[in-house]
């Protein structure tokens, strides 16, 4: 199918989604129309087992297109605007795959919101991650920023606009590496074969157990997780998993 502002590749069971509106990659309605149906396609599709998500502007992704945005005169417009600005996020989030984030430049409010929503996050050198919404009378994004930072710094983020270089995320952990451009892709390609060799069943399951366990008292979330490898360990991918483990080969699975 084919986009009008994103690029969609699939190799060796890894989906590569590029974002692609210049000059910044503002997400207006329709670009995020598109996001949500291209990652809500890629957990039904078989021949995917991880994502990378990534842009070839000269930022990753600015933020939301202020031009975009819905008038407060028309009743309801701005409710039905924040709920797609909602879904944009929750369908990377929910997506049935892993998804991995190179970050290329500058992931700013709606784009951070992009980033937060992967499952790794990787960047460039040069790349900033922030929630200036502060700047353009907006607010919003607190949610996010609480996620990664201390009390501290989230406030501090959340009240200036503060972008924070690349180096400086991957020094408290928050991200898997700042890395020089031309290394990026390599590296985050890398993971994502890694992540798609694996059974396709464990990572469906693993991907749901990820997102279940981080609202959920430990005594429940492990529960779940035993749950899950019961149901898990009666599929034909993880009885040839184990199989290929104890025969010393490379396993073979099957799609699903």
């Amino acid at each position: 199918m084919p986009y009008e502002y994103l690029k969609v590749e699939v190799e060796d069971y890894v989906a590569t989604v590029t974002l692609s509106r210049a000059p910044v990659n503002a997400l207006n309605y329709d670009m995020r129309q598109e996001i949500i149906t291209v990652f809500d396609s890629m957990s039904d599709d078989p021949k995917v087992r991880c994502v990378v998500l990534t842009s070839d502007q000269r930022v990753f992704c600015a933020g939301a297109d202020l031009k975009d945005r819905p008038s407060t005169d028309e009743l309801g417009t701005f409710w039905a605007h924040n709920r797609a600005v909602r879904e944009t996020g929750n369908a990377i989030k929910e997506c049935a795959k892993p998804v991995i984030a190179a970050v290329n430049g500058a992931a700013l409010g709606a784009g951070f919101g992009l980033v937060a929503a992967c499952d790794i996050i990787y960047a460039t050198e040069e790349s900033v991650l922030g929630m200036p919404e502060i700047d353009v009378g907006l607010a919003g994004g607190a949610a996010m920023l609480r996620e990664f930072f201390s009390r501290s710094r989230m406030r501090r983020m959340f009240f200036t606009g503060w972008r924070v270089p690349a180096p400086e995320l991957y020094r408290i952990g928050m991200i898997e590496g700042a890395l020089p451009a031309d290394e990026l892709m390599p590296e985050v390609m890398k993971l994502a074969r890694e992540i798609a060799s694996k059974s396709p069943d464990g990572i469906r399951y693993a991907k749901m157990s990820a997102n279940m366990v981080e609202n959920m008292p430990q005594r429940d979330a492990y529960r779940m997780e035993q749950n899950f490898t019961v149901a898990l360990s009666r599929t034909e991918n993880a009885q040839e998993a184990r199989r290929a483990f104890v025969e010393k080969r490379k396993p073979v699975f099957k799609d699903v």
